[in-house]
């Protein structure tokens, strides 16, 4: 992708993807063990809430900073207010945002949004080839962050997980390079004689 290797001069490359749905579940608290000392075998009760939260990334390639946004659900308005998000967090120059074709990304009311924002251009990925897109791989550091392990019981508490994850990434982001980094040089190589 010659946009993140040379981005055009004075714009950002900022890399934008959808997480989700992330669900609020909730388990029943674990069995004890019973009067002879077993452990109790019990089929495990599990539970979804009906809420879906949608998480809205994106990352800014020339320095790993990311900007967030929950959303119940995922459509056109919802994408045209991480849009704004991105644009109040970049506040010059153009911005090229490289997304993957969702038809939320495409609808005729995300265009024409975009028309009242000349700053913004997007740059769509090829289907099937969502490995091009760099906020995958902050994806995986994230749901590490925020999202492994944990249950949440509700909304507002994915929000706020999101919310501190992307704080905590944000003090330790760092450029994304496209490409796989050189390997590094052997230090000591072992050295075989063959005797006969």
């Amino acid at each position: 992708m010659e946009l993140y290797t040379s981005p055009p001069e004075g714009s950002t490359v900022i890399c934008a993807d959808e997480l989700g749905p992330v669900l609020p579940r909730s388990f029943a608290p674990a069995p004890g063990w019973s009067a002879d000392g077993h452990r109790i075998k019990e089929t495990l009760e599990y539970a979804r809430g009906p809420e879906r939260t949608w998480v809205y990334g994106g990352l800014r390639v020339r320095d790993g900073q990311a900007v967030t946004l929950c959303a119940s659900s995922r459509n056109s308005a919802r994408y045209q207010d991480f849009l704004q998000l991105i644009e109040d967090a970049n506040p010059e120059g153009q911005i090229i945002v490289v997304t993957d074709n969702l038809s939320s990304h495409n609808s005729k009311s995300t265009r024409e949004w975009l028309q009242d924002h000349p700053r913004i251009r997007q740059v769509f990925i090829p289907v099937g080839a969502c490995w091009l897109n760099l906020q995958e791989g902050w994806w995986r550091i994230f749901r590490k962050k925020a999202l492994a392990g944990v249950s949440f019981a509700d909304p507002d508490e994915i929000t706020y997980a999101t919310r501190i994850a992307t704080v905590q990434l944000n003090a330790h982001a760092r450029p994304w390079i496209w490409g796989r980094p050189p390997p590094k040089p052997r230090i000591h190589r072992r050295r075989f004689t063959y005797c006969l």
